[in-house]
């Protein structure tokens, strides 16, 4: 019988000592065997799965960002091939979405499209695959971020940053300390601190002059920056395209709003009281700090372009305009209805759409 995560990663700190939450959380996640998003006998999506993504929401989410791509292919100067990367693609839903408003839509744009789907998780590229199949050569699966094409075109991800391992950072006595992750004399995985682990921490501290208060804990996900390196390798003229929660660097260390900071993790819609508990069992997240990822973008002539709430994006992205042209081609009153419901969640004051955000990067030459 094969042996469980959490039982190799309790042998694992019983040999070498206690791992830092970084490791953990990335065990716990991509773990080839045990990880989160590796499993095959988990539905991560949906209303029977761990949480909803917005493109498992409303068909508009992806229509409308089609008709946006469409917008910034006719600014690349409409090339006659161009590339749209997906990063952390999932089960393709969202591809299937853009492909199908692209062919119906924008037929052009379609012609010189060739869309990449990448995605960490095997299981998530296997259903993906099994989804995308109508569009043939299209479209190609790519599991390794070091073979994605270096191109004109797009780079794309929703929730992808806030998925990366972090690490968590405590302010004690005698200075900044890193939350580590042990074993308790029951079995069970508990905390400690002991000393940074890389040097990157605390000059990531001092760059965005963070002042910690007594006992706060923060994260930072330096996997954030490497991301961006790579990606900055590959896309040689285009748009950098990030969806995910997130909140500037003053807000997301605010002591008093955040004191143990935003780290969660979700089962079935519900949050998870242990983040430890159960390593592979459910999805761990934490907030996206947008000032870094506009930092770390300039660095690399990434210019930002727009950054507005999910809401507001979709609807200057024409949202409204694209409904329209769906509701027409609807045949029954209650396809009419569920279109229109969805559409009020991805815009109305309040909703899930407000709580995201949009960041769009252009890469200078």
């Amino acid at each position: 019988m094969p042996v469980s995560l959490a039982e190799r990663l309790r042998e694992l700190i019983r040999r070498a000592g206690p791992i830092t939450f970084h490791d953990w959380m990335r065990a716990a996640l991509y773990d080839p065997s045990g990880g989160y998003y590796q499993r095959t006998d988990l539905e991560r999506w949906g209303r029977k799965g761990d949480y909803r993504t917005s493109p498992e929401r409303s068909e508009l989410f992806a229509a409308t960002f089609a008709r946006y791509f469409a917008r910034l292919y006719d600014e690349l100067q409409r090339p006659e091939a161009w590339t749209l990367v997906e990063c952390g693609a999932g089960s393709g839903r969202f591809a299937a979405g853009v492909l199908r408003a692209l062919a119906e839509r924008f037929p052009r744009v379609f012609a010189a499209t060739r869309y990449v789907v990448y995605d960490a998780s095997f299981d998530a590229l296997r259903r993906a695959r099994q989804r995308l199949t109508e569009f043939g050569e299209r479209v190609e699966f790519c599991a390794d971020f070091e073979l994605l094409p270096a191109s004109q075109g797009i780079y794309f991800s929703n929730e992808l940053l806030d998925a990366f391992p972090v690490h968590r950072v405590v302010q004690e006595q005698g200075g900044l300390s890193e939350l580590y992750v042990e074993v308790g004399t029951g079995g069970g995985f508990e905390w400690s601190t002991g000393p940074l682990s890389t040097r990157r921490l605390s000059e990531f501290v001092r760059h965005f002059s963070i002042q910690l208060a007594p006992d706060q804990i923060i994260e930072i996900n330096l996997a954030i920056e490497d991301w961006l390196v790579q990606v900055a390798a590959r896309l040689e003229q285009g748009f950098l395209i990030t969806v995910d929660y997130g909140a500037e660097a003053v807000e997301l260390y605010d002591p008093v709003r955040r004191p143990q900071g935003t780290v969660r993790a979700f089962s079935r819609h519900s949050f998870v009281d242990d983040l430890l508990v159960q390593p592979g069992e459910y999805d761990i997240t934490s907030t996206v700090n947008w000032t870094q990822v506009k930092s770390a973008g300039e660095q690399l002539r990434f210019r930002v372009v727009d950054f507005a709430s999910q809401d507001k994006f979709l609807l200057n992205a024409g949202l409204l305009e694209e409904m329209g042209s769906m509701l027409e081609e609807l045949e029954t009153v209650a396809a009419k209805l569920s279109l229109s419901t969805s559409a009020r969640e991805m815009i109305l004051p309040g909703g899930m759409a407000s709580s995201f955000q949009v960041l769009v990067q252009k890469r200078e030459q």
